[in-house]
């Protein structure tokens, strides 16, 4: 387990790479609920890389073969979490996003793009916040 990463994994450094080549600056450690993967302060906007067996991907998660008393409720916790840390942060103004790590293995253009939209979203709305920075 002590080897099982919580940050920057594969996936979360390929989009973080992606959105930093694009000239897309962000944070990546915060106080926020939940610690957000990504945050960009500026537009409220936290993005989480979610793995698909610990998050409960509908397309990949498998039920764990071993241990199935303790694995089980841990995993439906963590989604409960997720849902709760989403509803909390949207309360308080954030946008959130999640993306399913099998979503960047398999096309990180279109995950960057769907990112830059809601950038792009926020921008046209006239709703900059400033940040302390």
């Amino acid at each position: 387990m002590k080897k099982i990463r919580s940050r920057n994994t594969k996936p979360e450094l390929q989009l973080r790479t992606a959105l930093w080549a694009l000239g897309h600056r962000y944070r990546i450690r915060s106080t926020l609920e939940g610690k957000p993967d990504i945050i960009f302060p500026r537009y409220r906007l936290a993005i989480f890389v979610d793995g698909c067996f610990w998050h409960g991907c509908p397309i990949h998660a498998t039920k764990p073969k071993s241990n199935a008393d303790y694995w089980l409720p841990k995993l439906e916790r963590n989604r409960a979490r997720d849902l709760g840390v989403t509803a909390k942060l949207a309360s308080e103004g954030w946008r959130v996003h999640r993306v399913w790590e099998h979503e960047i293995r398999q096309d990180l253009t279109a995950v960057v793009r769907t990112v830059l939209a809601i950038i792009d979203d926020v921008r046209h709305c006239g709703i900059i916040f400033k940040t302390a920075d």
